[in-house]
């Protein structure tokens, strides 16, 4: 059987889910269920991130150690991919022992193969504790932080560096090639443009940060956050017999890290490489950026309370296209709602049901397909496109049975026109599977066998 293994970036615990993390997930557990529908070994990797200084302080924040905070938010997390029923094979978290051990011994590895240097180095610089990493002046813009808006704190201590300044060449190869494949295109140009200036060597050691995992070969360091992290992949990967990782899914802004010094420690332990590596764009909410202060930050549960499971996971890959910049607002995504879920996927469903009702129609054909035109826009996370796609044949379904009236058949070519339009609406029903299991579900039981009203899938908001 072939396998594909997919992954989340495994998200921090320094605060609760929102829309941000849920968009990456829900993305992730699409495209696993439509290689899953294919007939793969598809499995989805999810989980959380838990040591480090940004999670140390935030668990000070609330008078809690720092796993009594970090197995709190953890379960945040956890609660909300099972309640937008994220089909995960694993939700792994840096806490497990696994993960540890092999995070332990993967540092060993790259210790013995003279990719660390032997000795410890003073560095010196500005750290900005909300990315976990040193910042160059470079980024900043007028001395703060651009993402969090905070001045990096000035840092110098003794770190163990890893020496990937020696992998540029390589790393600049297997790229060109799509031996690693970076998608979107200007992702790959960015981080191949970003390779062009060259790289440095990187400290992968904290010296003053106790909440974190001991370096196997000094235990006065623990493993820098960001590194150890990475290593999720492989913990879950490599025991499953699942490695290389078919697709690596997250937000632009932790690309430099899984697209240059994943594949730079993989490459010093003589590990296979991540075949693929996707880098969604960002998004505003009512044209601004989400933030605490503002008070624009979604909740999963907020999402679902108005939208449903399924209008969640339906709105969140329609509103734009994956892979670019765009913006949410309430008022848009009521509108997509009414329009495409109420007013079409429902409306349609329940005037073809109600008109077989009335004949008491039986389904004898049950040769639905899956569109192959949104099998190919999947393949290519075009998600909007293929559900695009989805949403054209329902619409010529609708128009159809305004054109024809079938009401007015009698009863031979009524069940004739039921016929067809059983099989086109079963045929949307598993091009939606991935998108929208439970509808899709609901939607083939509804048309199997003798066809009956039910309620409305979406009520109008």
């Amino acid at each position: 059987m072939n396998k594909f293994f997919a992954t989340t970036p495994i998200y921090y615990v320094n605060d609760a889910p929102h829309i941000g993390h849920t968009y990456t997930t829900v993305a992730a557990d699409v495209i696993t269920r439509f290689y899953k529908q294919k007939g793969y070994d598809a499995r989805l990797l999810t989980g959380t991130d838990e040591h480090g200084a940004k999670i140390a302080e935030a668990a000070a924040k609330h008078g809690k150690a720092p796993q009594e905070y970090a197995d709190e938010i953890s379960e945040k997390f956890k609660t909300a991919w099972d309640s937008l029923n994220i089909d995960y094979a694993r939700f792994i978290r840096t806490t497990d022992e696994d993960h540890v051990k092999t995070a332990r011994e993967f540092f060993q590895k790259l210790y013995d193969k003279g990719a660390i240097d032997p000795k410890p180095r003073l560095y010196k610089g500005l750290y900005c504790v909300g990315h976990e990493k040193f910042m160059s002046k470079e980024e900043l813009v007028d001395g703060l932080c651009p993402d969090h808006q905070t001045k990096p704190v000035e840092h110098s201590e003794e770190n163990y560096y890893f020496k990937l300044s020696g992998y540029k060449k390589d790393l600049e190869q297997l790229i060109s090639s799509d031996e690693i494949k970076i998608r979107p295109q200007s992702r790959k140009n960015e981080i191949l443009g970003k390779l062009k200036t060259g790289l440095e060597d990187i400290s992968i050691s904290r010296a003053s940060m106790e909440w974190g995992i001991p370096l196997p070969f000094d235990k006065g360091h623990t493993a820098y956050v960001w590194i150890e992290a990475l290593i999720n992949y492989y913990t879950y990967g490599s025991q499953e017999n699942l490695w290389p990782a078919d697709l690596h899914l997250m937000a632009k802004d932790i690309l430099w890290f899984h697209a240059l010094i994943w594949p730079a420690i993989l490459l010093a332990i003589g590990e296979k490489l991540p075949k693929e590596i996707f880098a969604h764009g960002f998004f505003t909410i009512n044209g601004q950026k989400m933030s605490k202060t503002i008070g624009n930050v979604i909740s999963p549960s907020q999402l679902i309370e108005k939208y449903g499971v399924d209008g969640t996971r339906y709105l969140l890959l329609a509103a734009f296209p994956f892979g670019e910049d765009g913006d949410f607002s309430w008022e848009e995504l009521d509108k997509l709602y009414n329009a495409n879920l109420a007013n079409g996927l429902g409306n349609l469903v329940a005037r073809v049901a109600k008109l077989a009702e009335k004949v008491n129609f039986e389904v004898t054909q049950t040769t639905e397909i899956f569109d192959p035109l949104v099998e190919e826009k999947l393949t290519e996370f075009k998600f909007n496109e293929a559900l695009a796609t989805i949403w054209q044949d329902i619409a010529a379904l609708d128009k159809k049975i305004n054109e024809i009236q079938p009401w007015k058949l009698e009863e031979t070519k009524l069940k004739e026109f039921l016929s067809s339009s059983a099989i086109k609406i079963r045929s949307i029903a598993l091009s939606l599977t991935p998108f929208m299991p439970e509808t899709a579900e609901k939607i083939l039981k509804q048309f199997s066998d003798q066809i009956k009203s039910g309620s409305p899938l979406f009520p109008r908001k």
